[in-house]
């Protein structure tokens, strides 16, 4: 808890203990000692008139001591001119019924109302406190993410090393992070090899290796030694500072149920101020022409009982309260929602477009298939042996299938287009495409397949070919099945060929698919589908962040698969899934479900119960005390509720 939290509680248990001694007495001494003290406390001044001043100092000592700030709070309203809200509700309910215990003790020797008035604002204040714990669990959960802020940089200027702040370190400077120190900037690691924690940036608990060369992203906790960084982002577009904002923005987009609860209480109070005003006055007024003039207090009772439940609190606090509770079980999943009104919306979508490659393929190469099978050995060996000084991800994924010691001494010959020439001696090995056989007039067979295909000949002799295959995600395979077990409309967007397209869409069953897109057609085809789509239908689209920015933008939800490492999946996205896990989807659907539906039971359960203890109110069948429970009672029913989204698991 915080300072202010546990002050607060400390003065409601101080409170409510006060308040209890007082009640206790003074119920003992009416019904214990009833013929000695017929009026409880009041009784022990022996003038009956003035009887009513012992119980009202005590019990509005104790309701000053912990209703004052709600007290300040109205009057503050007032002067600003808003009015109508549950710190007025409460003020004017509470002081009311002060009022009419005053009257009764004057008119009848029995002050009623006190302890009622008094358990009020006691009761309100400890749903106060159950809000004020509940939003702090969880941003607790949110602001988790807060931990990655770096404090101070180590630059490293002619051989020493100086401490300044994060923002002070230029573009290209070296820094110095030492174990156990927090990566403050973006840079490439350029002296030494560790490993980082990255758990608070993508919530994965195994360290990350990183070596020289390598891409280090702020936040992350360097583990083993001392390493040096050449920035190649200043700390205000550095990845840290933009997840920073982002969180610090995430309940700032309210979704519509929010808008309308806002709107609903800005209405319902007054009108409730106006139905309780008519309720004190217009039946005393028509008792009062019939004769009996001794209704006033009763009616205006009533009318105090009901202001009190009717306190919009349990709305207005439960609501938000749940989509809060969301977010923060969301980034203890390790996803980050923009706010509450993109938690709405995914739970609405139902349309989910899907960019392919780095996203629901790893955009990693693979050997596929070698033909034919036996030379397979011979055929992949040869490949391995032209194409090991190539950075080419289709080069390093045969040198990686061969896993071998590769035969040097070769001279390689790249010919940009067409692939790779290695010579020794008399061996010549040529590896590349069909345009390279032909150009060493070697017949090769034309292969009609789903992935690439590299050519291999050796001493103008063809030997056979590599099929080469992005790489599906394992995760793809699980989240496609579950949208298509909850209906959802599922389509792939690829700038591959028609096969290769076919070739992934079936493997993981996919709705549809459209194939041989540049990054314009990709927006047009959004465009399209957003064009087709139902009135009560929500487009999503996945994709990597970098090249699908304008996608992701154009769509009604943007979850981009580029993580912390990507710029564009922070800015263009309105979910982003911090460790690239595509299952994470499957996850924030659930979220999105679970939260709405603890948002409906809210709405219906606290306007259920308040719509009859209001009737029962009026018709003079409930006292305050239940009008309590129909306030605060449902206020923290409703706050229970709410936090049951704060959850790492969900179903």
């Amino acid at each position: 808890m915080t300072k202010k939290q546990k002050r607060m509680l400390k003065n409601i248990i101080i409170s409510l203990v006060c308040f209890l001694v007082v009640l206790t007495l003074d119920k003992v001494l009416k019904y214990g000692f009833s013929e000695s003290f017929p009026y409880g406390i009041a009784s022990i001044i022996p003038s009956k008139e003035f009887g009513w001043l012992l119980p009202f100092f005590l019990y509005f000592l104790i309701y000053i001591f912990i209703g004052h700030n709600v007290l300040r709070k109205s009057l503050i309203h007032i002067l600003h001119g808003q009015v109508f809200d549950e710190n007025f509700l409460m003020a004017v309910a509470t002081l009311g019924a002060f009022g009419l215990g005053i009257y009764t003790g004057i008119t009848k020797h029995s002050p009623d109302g006190f302890d009622e008035a008094c358990a009020v604002l006691l009761f309100y204040q400890v749903g106060e406190w159950f809000q004020s714990y509940a939003i702090g669990k969880s941003r607790k959960s949110i602001a988790s993410l807060m931990d990655i802020r770096p404090d101070y940089a180590n630059l490293l200027e002619e051989d020493e090393i100086k401490v300044v702040s994060p923002d002070m370190v230029p573009l290209g400077a070296t820094i110095v992070v030492k174990p156990g120190e927090r990566v403050p900037l973006d840079g490439i690691l350029s002296f030494g090899e560790s490993s980082l924690d990255m758990r608070a940036l993508n919530g994965e608990s195994m360290p990350h290796d990183v070596t020289v060369g390598d891409s280090i992203i702020s936040g992350a906790i360097n583990l083993n030694s001392t390493i040096h960084i050449k920035t190649t982002k200043e700390y205000g577009e550095s990845t840290v500072k933009k997840i920073l904002d982002l969180v610090e923005n995430a309940s700032s987009k309210k979704s519509k149920s929010e808008a309308f609860i806002t709107k609903f209480s800005k209405y319902y109070t007054p009108i409730v101020v106006i139905l309780a005003l008519a309720l004190a006055i217009i039946p005393p007024v028509i008792y009062t022409f019939l004769g009996n003039y001794n209704t006033w207090a009763t009616w205006i009772y009533r009318a105090l009982s009901f202001l009190v439940v009717s306190c919009p609190c349990a709305l207005v606090i439960s609501v938000p309260m749940s989509f809060f509770a969301g977010l923060g079980g969301a980034s203890k999943n390790g996803i980050l929602i923009k706010g509450s009104i993109h938690l709405e919306r995914l739970n609405l979508a139902n349309v989910f477009v899907f960019d392919k490659t780095g996203t629901l393929t790893k955009g990693n190469f693979k050997v596929f298939d070698i033909y034919p099978k036996e030379k397979r050995d011979e055929i992949l060996r040869l490949a391995a042996i032209a194409e090991v000084d190539s950075n080419h991800p289709i080069a390093k994924s045969i040198v990686s299938e061969y896993n071998k010691e590769i035969e040097k001494g070769y001279t390689l010959l790249n010919i940009a287009g067409k692939g790779v020439v290695a010579k020794k001696d008399k061996n010549i090995i040529l590896c590349g495409n069909h345009k390279l056989m032909e150009e060493y007039n070697i017949p090769a067979v034309e292969i009609d397949s789903i992935g690439t295909v590299v050519h291999v000949a050796h001493n103008n002799e063809y030997l056979g070919y590599i099929v080469i295959v992005d790489e599906i995600k394992e995760e793809a395979y699980r989240t496609i099945k579950y949208l298509n077990s909850i209906g959802a409309r599922t389509i792939m967007l690829t700038g591959d060929n028609e096969k290769i397209a076919l070739h992934v869409a079936k493997e993981l069953g996919l709705k549809e698919f459209s194939a041989n897109l540049l990054p314009v057609d990709k927006v047009l085809k959004v465009d399209a589908i957003l064009g087709e789509k139902k009135n009560n239908e929500l487009l999503c689209f996945v994709g990597d962040g970098i090249n699908d920015a304008p996608v992701l933008m154009k769509s009604d939800i943007g979850i981009s698969m580029g993580g912390v490492g990507s710029d564009a999946a922070i800015e263009a996205s309105d979910i982003v899934l911090m460790h690239d896990d595509l299952g994470s989807i499957e996850v924030a659907k659930k979220i999105a479900r679970k939260t709405m539906r603890i948002v409906y039971e809210n709405i219906v359960f606290a306007l259920l119960i308040k719509i009859v203890i209001l009737v029962l109110s009026a018709l003079g069948i409930t006292n305050m005390w239940i009008a309590v429970f129909g306030d605060v009672g449902v206020a923290i029913l409703c706050i229970l509720n709410a936090m049951r989204a704060n959850t790492k698991e969900y179903k």
